[in-house]
């Protein structure tokens, strides 16, 4: 996805946080593309200004509706339903900076060993998914480079992440997927939008 259409849904989900201040409808879009128009996995992200910590983080891995309002629900959520932080405050819009993540569709890593899976992860490229019914955990692939982790930790965190034990990926009772993501962010609250 290009730039230009990274930076509508930016400004999409910023705009889907504040109207619920305002109270105002977002607006359609005028012309959706089809890159709007399709369903795709989409996380929105939001940290604090200028400490770039965690605020929120939601998403779809598997959206029912399209990448428009996947985003606008996503942002929404990250906002005021994450149950690890408290809702956003008003006063808070012009001191946080979104993140809007475009997901790949999940891969399933195929392994004759469990132990495999760490060669099958690239640190910084692939996000991670751990499936052990009825727990399901997702870590975004930026996550990895944050905390330094190389693909064992990755994987620790992500079992973690499904409220499993660490190394439960050894286990052979779980599967583990891999997914790419394209990631679109303000610079600086309400500022222009880079493609990272």
């Amino acid at each position: 996805m290009d730039l230009s259409r990274g930076e509508k849904l930016v400004k999409l989900a910023r705009e889907a946080i504040s109207s619920y201040f305002s109270k105002k409808e977002i607006k359609p879009l005028k012309e959706i593309t089809k890159e709007f128009e399709k369903k795709s996995g989409v996380f929105v992200t939001i940290l604090t200004y200028p400490q770039k910590e965690l605020r929120g983080c939601m998403g779809f891995i598997f959206p029912k509706s399209n990448l428009y309002e996947s985003v606008q629900q996503a942002a929404r959520h990250a906002a005021f339903s994450d149950p690890r932080f408290s809702p956003i405050k008003e006063q808070e819009l012009n001191q946080i900076i979104l993140e809007v993540s475009i997901l790949t569709e999940p891969e399933l890593i195929k392994v004759s060993n469990p132990n495999e899976y760490p060669q099958k992860i690239e640190i910084g490229k692939d996000g991670l998914i751990i499936e052990s019914e009825p727990f399901k955990g997702l870590l975004l692939p930026n996550v990895a480079i944050e905390h330094k982790w190389n693909t064992e930790q990755f994987l620790n965190h992500a079992c973690l992440k499904a409220g499993l034990l660490e190394e439960t990926w050894r286990e052979g009772t779980c599967k583990v997927y891999k997914f790419q993501t394209e990631i679109f962010k303000e610079k600086v609250p309400n500022g222009s939008v880079i493609k990272v």
